[in-house]
């Protein structure tokens, strides 16, 4: 299988995926953390994360993946949202959260 249909099979088996340096728990940058905060802040108990310092093919691949050169990576239904700044302003407006409602009830 190749990365591309790795990283498809990834998307569509979780409705909101994480792609971050570290994990949850212990993110390895700045970014990465805040991105996870703001999601425990809109509520998002089961998050999948992925940590592509790990797999520096996961790394290289999501990149190419999505045309998106940076990471964190943040995806709804397999749709990418967005890095640290856009998911930062869709959580300010109130946008982020709507979001994620629709994507674990929906």
């Amino acid at each position: 299988m190749n990365m591309h249909e790795t990283i498809r099979q990834q998307l569509n088996a979780n409705a909101v995926l994480l792609y971050m340096k570290g994990t949850p728990q212990f993110p390895q940058c700045g970014f990465s953390g805040s991105v996870v905060k703001m999601l425990e802040a809109c509520g998002v108990k089961s998050l999948t994360a992925i940590d592509v310092l790990a797999d520096p093919e996961i790394r290289a691949g999501i990149k190419a993946y999505a045309n998106w050169p940076t990471i964190p990576q943040l995806y709804v239904k397999g749709e990418l949202i967005g890095g640290a700044d856009i998911v930062r302003e869709l959580y300010q407006t109130g946008e982020l959260q709507t979001l994620l409602d629709a994507a674990v009830t929906g």
